[in-house]
């Protein structure tokens, strides 16, 4: 715990004007953001008696161990500073709104030459309309299978539309008229797409002309006694009532409002977005945080309104935002809205009439939401405070690990050998510090020898990190500070990318610094000798203040370095159950990552290793000949009248190919049957001498770990 003095800036140093300031801890990782109209009389604040603070702001100036601040020209770039360093730091001890559920849109995808309709989570794309949110996806298919009787637009995906195209027979919704088969040319892409915009109209609201419309159509028809057409418009508009029904008419008809409302205790708060257009209400939305910090119902609405526009423009931010309690000060709130926008918005407390009913509507939501998640959370952090206390008292550590680190090895018959490691902070995986290791010390397979050597170099990169900060105690000496070989680090998808070298993370910079933390406890996936090598490995770097354990799959059991027998652990155990959780997290990220290497080297070609040759000119070649067996019969003037290769190139195409030599026939591993790759133009071959398995990918799991 530090001691606010230690870092107070001396009296002068801060200036009496609006910025934004940050609040570090020992490790340089930002912890507070927070924007302030003058930051000398703001921080102030933050350095009087500790007896004084609220209970989380004295948590928070002990846990940090210096501050620092910007200075801007106006509140309006002092609050859009403070939100965009609480995107790129995601400090501990601010307001973070957490959605209880990836919410569902309507989307049209305006983007492409035939817009699709279809359902879409996720962040949002350029040139997309979207409407919602919805609470449910089914939600969304029923209103859009209503209204595809009225407005035929293309719903499937780009492989069906092009299957279609290809074959030159729709789909099912094109035989009963739910699509107007823009695939096989039924309608032009230009009037496809004004049907589509006709859908967006009727969604955006405006449904009144287009209803009247039909009514007229639909009247014209029975004067000329064409009975089949008015009574196929009678349907549509039917339909379009009904979808409209899904709506409720809530305010007037040219009302586009969102309606913000919080409930709130000592420690959390909920809110609870109702977006109404065309005087409907089109989507509903709801966040809960923790209250890190004394903070009041007009902060929280702030920080609600920058979660919710922070990333909107155009009409994504509507006209009026009705609020229960506005920002102090209201104005540059008011003016960041107005130019996300583009024009003016108004943001208001309703006080009568049927917005404040509504809003009354949505603040009882609020409330519903926050009993709901609290009913939820204890019950959750009650269960991770038991599992936590349960491990600690069962491996002998003087405190409950709040940080644990897990490891596994991974490898086909000891091909792709990579290892990852997953953290858990609290009970809860921290996905954005996940990572993964390619094996490069030995080829083999050898679980023992790998794991030393990940942890040994995950280590490494923590006491080099220790090293370059000058964080050693006195008298103490740094292990080996060389960084190991490179690894990779992964988000929640999944998905690599190369590590820096520990000289490009500056003290500067506030985010996470990869691999400068430690755990409490490391958990390796196995029994003792795993146990016995990643104890090793911390030995040989002098790190002997980090406790290591393993769980060993066969019976569950836990092993600790140097004991003969395992700590076994009743069935029922919470603490078993989060171990549980760990290690078969850190087995699937494994296992995804050696598949992908996996499927990589299968897709691999002696065109690999043509200098220059990228992946549009390879698939040229392909194209053009078939198959790489017609390539490697070919000439080189008949390489040269592929579009794109030169004679120089050609020559170096069929020298590489005539160093590879061909392998046996490529074998269906489901079937065992023999493939000709002549026989499938385009496909794909594997590496000289290597089949190509055309089976699922799961057919060979039972030989990979």
């Amino acid at each position: 715990m530090a001691d606010p003095s230690s870092y107070r800036p001396r009296p002068g140093e801060i200036p009496d004007s609006p910025g934004v300031y940050r609040f570090r801890d020992e490790h340089r990782r930002v912890i507070y953001v927070g924007k302030a109209k003058s930051l000398r009389q703001r921080l102030a604040n933050y350095f009087q008696d500790l007896a004084g603070l609220h209970p989380r702001t004295r948590s928070m100036v002990t846990t940090a161990a210096s501050v620092e601040w910007t200075v801007v020209s106006t509140e309006v770039e002092a609050l859009q500073l403070e939100y965009s360093w609480i995107k790129e730091f995601d400090p501990r001890f601010n307001v973070k709104y957490r959605d209880d559920k990836s919410y569902p849109y309507l989307a049209v995808t305006m983007n492409e030459e035939y817009p699709r309709v279809q359902v879409m989570r996720g962040h949002k794309r350029k040139g997309v309309r979207y409407f919602g949110p919805y609470a449910h996806a089914w939600a969304i298919r029923d209103t859009v299978d209503l209204m595809l009787r009225v407005f035929p637009v293309r719903t499937c995906s780009a492989g069906v539309f092009k299957n279609a195209a290809r074959t030159g027979r729709p789909c099912l919704l094109g035989y009963i008229g739910k699509c107007s088969a823009p695939c096989v040319e039924r309608i032009s892409a230009e009037d496809h797409r004004e049907l589509a915009e006709e859908f967006c109209d009727f969604m955006a609201g405006r449904t009144g002309t287009y209803l009247r419309r039909l009514e007229r159509q639909m009247a014209q028809a029975a004067e000329d006694m064409e009975y089949e057409r008015a009574a196929r418009l009678r349907d549509d508009i039917g339909a379009l009532k009904k979808a409209m029904e899904k709506n409720a008419v809530v305010l007037a008809d040219a009302t586009d409002a969102d309606l913000i409302a919080v409930a709130e205790d000592e420690l959390e708060a909920a809110v609870q977005i109702f977006h109404v257009r065309g005087g409907r209400v089109r989507g509903q939305r709801g966040w809960v945080t923790d209250k890190v910090e004394e903070i009041t119902t007009g902060a929280l609405v702030e920080h609600a309104l920058q979660q919710l526009y922070g990333e909107e423009t155009g009409d994504a931010v509507p006209r009026e935002v009705l609020v229960p309690a506005l920002p102090d000060p209201v104005e540059p709130v008011q003016e960041w809205l107005t130019g996300r926008r583009g024009a003016n918005v108004s943001l208001r407390v309703p006080q009568r009439g049927d917005k404040k009913a509504l809003m009354e509507t949505v603040q009882r939501n609020a409330q519903q939401a926050l009993v709901l998640h609290k009913t939820k959370r204890a019950s959750d952090l009650t269960t991770r405070s038991r599992a936590l206390e349960e491990i600690s008292d069962a491996l002998g550590l003087d405190s409950a690990p709040l940080r644990i680190e897990c490891y596994d090895i991974s490898h086909l018959q000891g091909d792709d050998v990579v290892a990852s490691m997953v953290v858990f902070e609290d009970g809860l995986a921290r996905k954005s510090e996940y990572r993964r290791f390619q094996i490069k010390g030995f080829a083999g397979q050898d679980d023992v020898r790998s794991m030393h050597e990940v942890i040994t170099r995950r280590f490494r990169r923590y006491l080099a990190e220790k090293e370059r900060t000058g964080e050693w105690a006195d008298g103490e000496e740094p292990g080996a500070a060389e960084a190991g070989p490179d690894s990779t680090v992964a988000g929640t998808d999944g998905a690599g990318l190369a590590e820096p070298p520990a000289s490009t993370l500056t003290e500067d910079d506030g985010r996470p610094k990869r691999f400068a933390y430690p755990p409490q406890l490391v958990v390796v996936d196995g029994g003792a000798p795993q146990v016995a090598a990643a104890r090793r490995a911390l030995d040989e770097l002098g790190i002997d203040d980090i406790a290591v354990c393993g769980l060993a799959k066969r019976l569950e059991e836990v092993w600790l370095p140097g004991d003969d027998d395992p700590v076994v652990l009743p069935r029922t155990s919470e603490g078993l159950y989060l171990l549980q959780r760990i290690r078969d997290e850190a087995h699937r990220f494994a296992i995804t990552y050696q598949r992908t290497k996996r499927a990589k080297r299968f897709r691999s070609s002696p065109l690999d290793d043509v200098p220059g040759l990228g992946d549009t000119r390879k698939q040229a070649l392909i194209k053009h000949f078939g198959s790489l067996k017609r390539l490697r019969s070919a000439t080189i003037e008949q390489i040269c009248d592929v579009p794109g290769i030169g004679r120089k190139t050609a020559e170096t195409i069929v020298a590489a190919l005539a160093q590879a030599v061909p392998g046996g026939p490529a074998v269906n591993t489901a079937t065992g049957e023999i493939m000709d790759d002549t026989e499938e133009p385009g496909q794909q071959t594997g590496s000289p001498g290597e089949p190509v398995s055309t089976g699922a990918p799961d057919e060979r799991r039972g030989q990979e770990r």
